[in-house]
């Protein structure tokens, strides 16, 4: 189930909304239990059976979030008595207990993800490599079929916030499991996030409020996100495809493929994402901000500051600062760099095409601080900055989006390309040229260069934007009526 879908906008969302508000005067935790219930059935809709799943992981974290809480105190106990083991020694024994049970979370999730995400890409790999070695006998066969549960990176990313927050000491255990479930399995960020940490939201959890602004602004939040998705994201995603699946094109019909699949994804995750900032304030919650004007970032260090703001943020507090961050000189600083956002890569996808685009970003990345440090003074002009942090994501979005390294190579070879190919696809110059298309590709752009961002231009909700918030919003839903084509791109994440 998908927000962009008659079946979540006309019955699940006035049901889940229905029961929600009629529980109003009931306690937190009844609402709560209520929000599990529905973010259950959501996640569950298309595949029941890894229900099971995100139970079971989540039920785990939360009973070893108990044992690293019971262990951060067990060592006052030992005072208590002359029977009990002395305070030091109960010390020694409580850290062990919670670094084990902090090892067993990190390696329980991570084994969940690595084996529903990576098992295919690591046998193939693996394949490749013993074929390269001429050790084909070494080579595994397997006939098992195993499909990627939806969302299972988001929530894996958030458990994993949690325990490791509560090992820190930066976020008190939750003793209710219900409360904790409500967490993990809240819809509106479930399957594509944003991804929150628990720090965020524990007292939200324990104590919020619902009033007439915050459900206006969320319908605003959720319209507006609706409209990017269907109005915007959708249209330039066809012109995406039909460029990246076709077997030959001019370098003017790269280029346009590959700014439609810069508008698509930008609209297509932060019309998401907006859209689940809404939801949380239709339910009472403050979600954080996740998209900030991406494509106007004056260097790649800027673009991640703006672009899946949740996701920098975890790579850098549960990666980056752990590898040693900026603490061990520079050179380490410019390898941990490098490795977070190679990792960052292979979480977006088991390919190597994610591999690549994690490493030129992370390349970059460690360049501009190199360069930031080597020459202090030089500053290039904002332009000139702009333009070339533009070009390393629509590099980076070449791999992101090519089926394979190949793929990904001769598309760059095209956008190059000087001449026109021998033969061109009538198919391709159709698609790329329909006015319906070029329209909503050329509002796309206009939206990126001079639009407010929702976040902001929702703020204060004056009568003429709610008629635009109102105009829009039932444009896309009639717009979204009539479409076939309507994927959601992190989805697949």
């Amino acid at each position: 189930m998908v927000f962009s879908s008659h079946l979540f906008l006309f019955y699940f969302l006035p049901v889940a909304l229905a029961v929600y508000y009629l529980l109003a005067g009931a306690s937190q935790r009844v609402r709560n239990l209520w929000l599990v219930v529905t973010g259950y059935v959501f996640y569950g809709w298309a595949e029941p059976r890894f229900v099971l799943l995100m139970f079971a992981t989540t039920t785990l974290d939360w009973l070893l979030s108990l044992v690293i809480a019971r262990g951060q105190w067990r060592f006052w106990k030992g005072a208590d008595s002359g029977g009990c083991p002395s305070p030091q020694a109960s010390d020694v024994s409580a850290k062990r207990t919670c670094k084990l049970a902090l090892l067993v979370s990190v390696v329980s999730n991570l084994t969940a993800l690595g084996f529903f995400k990576y098992f295919h890409f690591g046998v193939e790999a693996w394949n490749q490599l013993a074929s390269a070695l001429g050790c084909s006998s070494a080579t595994f066969q397997t006939s098992l079929h195993i499909i990627l549960p939806l969302g299972i990176s988001f929530y894996t990313f958030q458990a994993l916030s949690y325990i490791i927050d509560v090992y820190r000491g930066e976020a008190e255990a939750m003793s209710n499991f219900i409360d904790f479930s409500c967490f993990v399995s809240m819809f509106p960020h479930l399957v594509a996030g944003p991804i929150l940490k628990f720090s965020f939201l524990a007292e939200q959890l324990k104590q919020r409020t619902l009033s007439f602004d915050k459900f206006a602004r969320g319908v605003a939040f959720f319209l507006m996100g609706l409209a990017k998705k269907v109005l915007l994201a959708n249209p330039c995603g066809k012109i995406a495809d039909v460029a990246f699946e076709s077997a030959t094109r001019t370098a003017v019909e790269a280029w346009t493929g590959i700014l439609a699949y810069a508008m698509q994804i930008y609209f297509d995750f932060s019309g998401y994402s907006d859209m689940a900032i809404g939801l949380g304030l239709l339910f009472g919650f403050v979600f954080a901000r996740n998209f900030n004007a991406p494509y106007a970032a004056t260097s790649l260090t800027d673009f991640w500051r703006r672009w899946h703001i949740s996701l920098s943020s975890w790579l850098r507090d549960y990666l980056y600062i752990p590898l040693g961050g900026n603490r061990l000189g520079e050179a380490r600083a410019c390898l941990n760099l490098f490795l977070t956002m190679l990792l960052g890569g292979l979480w977006h996808g088991a390919s190597w095409t994610f591999i690549v685009w994690g490493a030129l970003h992370g390349a970059v990345l460690a360049g501009e601080r190199v360069f930031r440090i080597q020459f202090p003074h030089v500053c290039l002009p904002l332009f000139a900055r702009r333009i070339f942090t533009l070009g390393v994501v629509l590099v980076g979005w070449v791999f992101f989006r090519a089926a394979t390294l190949p793929d990904a190579l001769e598309y760059l070879a095209a956008m190059g390309r000087i001449f026109p190919p021998q033969t061109t696809l009538e198919n391709l110059a159709g698609w790329t040229q329909q006015p319906y298309l070029q329209v909503h590709f050329a509002l796309g752009i206009l939206v990126v260069a001079c639009g407010r961002q929702t976040w902001d231009w929702t703020q204060t909700l004056t009568v003429p934007k709610a008629l635009c918030v109102l105009a829009v919003g039932s444009t896309a839903v009639v717009a979204l009526l009539t479409q076939d084509y309507n994927p959601f791109i992190y989805f697949i994440f």
